[in-house]
């Protein structure tokens, strides 16, 4: 794997002028994507939202966001552009959104996957999210269930 792609992302805190860059990503990398709309509300009415940037080059390559309610965290989203997958900039995304919100108190952080994406199953393993239960026919577009995953934040 050749690491250049990860050594030269920055990453910095969403503003609402990023929300179509964010949705360039959120349509290339989801077959049920959240609206535009979504993501503006997310930026303008929900206190709770905190969404982390990938950046290449000035690019916003991917994202992730999260809700803080008091001690916890809850995953939202994370995607990468496809051109982007498999260069560890998903993982270097979601180190960096668990070190901003254990920043922000967070303790705890869940998320859910789909049962089938095996390698952002792996990816979670690998940074410690343990399985919790399943999330019967979560999934919009088919009715695939979600696995709840869960993994405590280190200070």
């Amino acid at each position: 794997m050749d690491d250049k792609p990860q050594t030269t992302v920055t990453f910095r805190k969403m503003v609402l002028t990023d929300v179509p860059a964010v949705y360039r990503v959120e349509t290339d990398a989801f077959t049920a994507p959240w609206s535009l709309e979504a993501f503006e509300q997310e930026m303008l009415r929900n206190e709770y939202a905190y969404y982390v940037l990938a950046e290449k080059e000035e690019e916003v390559v991917g994202y992730a966001g999260m809700w803080l309610i008091l001690d916890e965290s809850h995953i939202t989203n994370v995607a990468v552009l496809g051109s982007y997958r498999g260069t560890g900039i998903g993982e270097a995304l979601m180190r960096e959104i668990m070190r901003r919100a254990s920043g922000h108190g967070a303790r705890t952080m869940t998320l859910e996957v789909r049962v089938s994406n095996e390698p952002a199953r792996n990816l979670y393993r690998k940074l410690g999210f343990r399985e919790g239960g399943i999330r019967r026919g979560y999934y919009t577009d088919n009715g695939e269930d979600a696995l709840v995953m869960w993994t405590e934040l280190t200070a």
